[in-house]
């Protein structure tokens, strides 16, 4: 799907139907780039990393994620708690995400709230399409729900927004998700059968898939539908980067 440009803590995808994603460099928001790189079958570069840490940059680099640019400070760590049921509890330091500054690309953007909302409002400034994994829940003026094409929550993350969404991905853990239009169910899928063991990246490969899906031209139902299979994946594997699935296997999991 083409080369992949760098800003901030973000990868852009150079084709006409890039994403620009950000995302931690340690935690699962460094998972949101892989998720990309796999759903994408293509390289992806970060920026705005911390430090020359080899073992958090090591996962990154298998992916195919190119580190660029770097700067001093504390790498941004998430500790995870995963239950007998895959459910999981996870608490972030953001480090060198809090001190990112809002530099973005003329191309389509993915943006997550772990970032200051400073930046995210100068992506989707720029942004020729503008996509919101709005997580963790927090503040954010009602002006970035506006200018997503989609915004993805959960329950707890859509009850935080200033305003309904035009379009809303919610995301429903075992029972799948819906889309909303203007608050109103327009879609549903149910994610495939898996034996869970850990959903920390779950939620990484959903929006990653969602996204990478729709803008190789499919529709949001059938972007959905993907976007359960990789969430699914990832579940019925420990990590929360090793646990996300490529495009090939999402393929195999729906039998395409």
């Amino acid at each position: 799907m083409g080369d992949w440009y760098t800003v901030g803590l973000a990868a852009g995808l150079g084709s006409a139907a890039g994403v620009l994603l950000t995302g931690l460099l340690a935690g699962r928001r460094a998972g949101l780039l892989v998720a990309v790189a796999a759903a994408a079958a293509a390289g992806v570069g970060l920026g705005f990393l911390v430090e020359n840490w080899d073992e958090a940059l090591a996962g990154l680099h298998a992916a195919g994620v190119n580190t660029v640019l770097g700067c001093e400070g504390a790498t941004g760590v998430a500790f995870i708690l995963v239950d007998e049921h895959g459910e999981n509890q996870i608490v972030v330091a953001p480090g060198a995400n809090a001190s990112l500054e809002g530099t973005a690309f003329p191309r389509p953007t993915l943006c997550q709230l772990e970032i200051p909302v400073e930046s995210v409002e100068r992506a989707a400034e720029i942004a020729t399409r503008f996509f919101l994994n709005a997580a963790p829940a927090r503040r954010i003026p009602p002006s970035l729900v506006r200018a997503a094409e989609i915004v993805v929550v959960n329950r707890y993350e859509l009850e935080a927004l200033p305003e309904t969404p035009r379009l809303a991905a919610l995301t429903l853990g075992a029972e799948g998700a819906v889309l909303l239009e203007q608050g109103t169910e327009v879609a549903r899928a149910k994610p495939p059968r898996v034996n869970v063991v850990d959903g920390t990246g779950a939620g990484d490969a959903f929006t990653a898939c969602l996204v990478v899906t729709r803008l190789e031209g499919y529709r949001w139902e059938e972007a959905l539908r993907r976007a359960c299979a990789a969430g699914a994946i990832a579940a019925s594997r420990p990590g929360a980067q090793p646990s996300l699935p490529t495009a090939r296997e999402v393929d195999e999991i729906l039998g395409v």
